[in-house]
């Protein structure tokens, strides 16, 4: 009792002071988090703006195809109009020599063909004014024919030139995503080796510790390390372990650059024997409170709450799946787990 007394008056001395530091680290890594928070925003604008125009060059393109098979299709029936009256126009110029070949004939004949001579005349005047508005609607066709085959030129241009816009603007996009997943990537690799740097020095810590191990990717307590059976205080006796692992976490605070997500994962886990009291009805609500007060505990230690996860999975996801009392203790634990 003497050396708890005596620990809590040199922790209320340095304690002010330890608590204005830590708010002043709090509000860095609060406004650092704020900046690459930004930097997303602003990243996911640039992509949804270039997905946008991406859209509208595709839809711009579907309205200039459609355009084109019309112009062509327009283009095809004045050729074939024209191809028409150009056949018209040699079967009225053959029946025109035809005319006047049998007028020379008859110039020489007798008089009672002039009548006849006539009439084939007044048909040579109409067959010669129908072929020369035959002349003249082929000079128009072949002028429209000559306006729709220039924008028929422009609008394949155009297709031409949104289709290179369009083909830029992927080009960027993916290079974008390029980037963006190599920098995602490069984060990964980064925690991973934080990560390892971390459980080495809690294995330096806490060597030699039978009832503290690493499972994989976790750091495991033995719930009777910090809790009495039944309860979901911090005992004493679990202290100095866990203070020992809040200034592991503090130095990783201080290492890991802020633009690193990472959070520290919490879990609580009882074995499958179930609980029912007025506290905790079931097992899920006792690990929750462990898991919670465990963070609460760090938390207090100067560990920002912002890198806490705490989760309570009750008794579903045993490491033992035994029935002895030897499986019952290994299933009854608290993990931590850095991950992002």
């Amino acid at each position: 009792m003497a050396l708890s007394r005596s620990r809590r008056q040199a922790r209320q001395d340095y304690w002010p002071g330890f608590v204005d530091a830590m708010a002043s680290l709090l509000l860095v890594i609060i406004f650092l988090l704020s900046v690459f928070m930004l930097a997303q925003f602003f990243l996911s604008q640039e992509i949804l703006g270039k997905d946008t125009a991406l859209t509208r060059l595709n839809s711009q393109i579907a309205e200039l195809t459609e355009l084109l098979q019309l112009e062509r299709a327009n283009s095809d029936d004045l050729e074939a109009t024209i191809a028409s009256l150009s056949a018209t126009l040699a079967g009225t110029e053959s029946e025109r020599d035809q005319l006047q070949s049998q007028l020379q004939g008859l110039g020489a004949g007798v008089s009672d063909k002039d009548e006849r001579i006539a009439t084939l005349t007044s048909e040579l005047a109409d067959e010669r004014e129908m072929s020369d508005e035959a002349t003249a609607q082929v000079a128009l066709l072949n002028q429209q024919l000559s306006a729709l085959r220039s924008q028929i030129a422009a609008l394949e241009q155009a297709l031409e030139a949104s289709e290179q816009r369009d083909l830029e603007s992927r080009t960027r996009i993916s290079d974008l995503g390029r980037r963006l997943n190599l920098a995602l990537a490069q984060r990964v690799q980064d925690l991973s080796r934080y990560r390892s740097d971390f459980f080495g020095r809690l294995r330096e810590i806490l060597a030699g510790r039978s009832d503290i191990r690493v499972e994989g990717d976790r750091f495991v307590f033995q719930s009777e390390v910090l809790f009495s059976a039944g309860s979901a205080e911090v005992a004493d006796a679990g202290l100095d372990d866990l203070n020992a692992l809040a200034s592991a976490i503090k130095e990783l605070e201080n290492e890991i650059p802020p633009e690193i997500p990472w959070v520290l994962q919490i879990g609580g886990h009882t074995d499958k024997r179930p609980i029912n009291t007025p506290r905790f009805p079931s097992n899920w609500e006792l690990s929750a409170s462990r898991a919670i007060s465990v963070a609460k505990y760090l938390v207090d230690q100067g560990i920002s709450p912002q890198r806490l996860v705490a989760a309570g999975f009750g008794e579903f996801q045993p490491i033992d799946d035994g029935d002895s009392e030897e499986a019952f203790r290994r299933n009854r634990r608290i993990e931590f787990k850095l991950t992002n």
